[in-house]
């Protein structure tokens, strides 16, 4: 169960942070990997920043959509 939890919340936290950078989602491949890689960046950024985000599902969510919006960012300033 626990890496199907983790494969939704990547797939929403990069639905989302498609959402809120670009006004449309990737599709299910995308927002998953988009979702993961913000976890990722999310969970080390907040780390980093002695902040958290909560804990249980929301949180998880939260943290990774955070990170998947940093991530959207980094690519547009690199795409330009």
């Amino acid at each position: 169960m626990g890496l199907l939890w983790f494969l939704i919340i990547g797939i929403l936290a990069g639905f989302v942070a498609g959402k809120l950078m670009r006004g449309g989602g990737f599709g299910l491949v995308g927002n998953l990997i988009v979702g993961i890689i913000g976890a990722f960046i999310g969970g080390n950024l907040l780390g980093i920043l002695g902040a958290s985000a909560g804990g249980g599902l929301i949180g998880s969510l939260v943290t990774a959509t955070i990170g998947a919006v940093v991530l959207l960012f980094l690519i547009g300033l690199i795409k330009k």
